[in-house]
């Protein structure tokens, strides 16, 4: 096996970074489709998302992202302890 390729990252013109707190998951035959955004408790029983941002991925990209994220988990709970979810109040959606 040969020398692994040399990756170069570059920004395109419209790059952006933005925070998330919501992300919304529609799986096809096809493809996966993430759409991310900024859920706020606007009162007692009412949330409101603002969507940002989706993005199309095939299959594989998207478990190529799972492994990812689970490795970086790990890593990050190993440091820094357990990340707990708490349930949520009944009557609120989570996302």
């Amino acid at each position: 096996m040969g020398q692994p390729a040399h990756v170069q990252i570059n920004r395109t013109e419209d790059y952006r970074e933005n925070y998330a707190n919501s992300v919304q998951v529609r799986v096809s035959l096809w493809d996966f489709f993430l759409m991310f955004g900024r859920l706020n408790q606007t009162g007692p029983d009412k949330v409101e998302i603002d969507s940002f941002q989706g993005i199309y991925m095939s299959p594989q990209q998207a478990k190529a992202l799972l492994n990812v994220l689970e490795q970086n988990v790990r890593q990050y709970e190993s440091t820094f302890g357990e990340i707990r979810l708490e349930p949520a109040p009944k009557g609120h959606a989570v996302q």
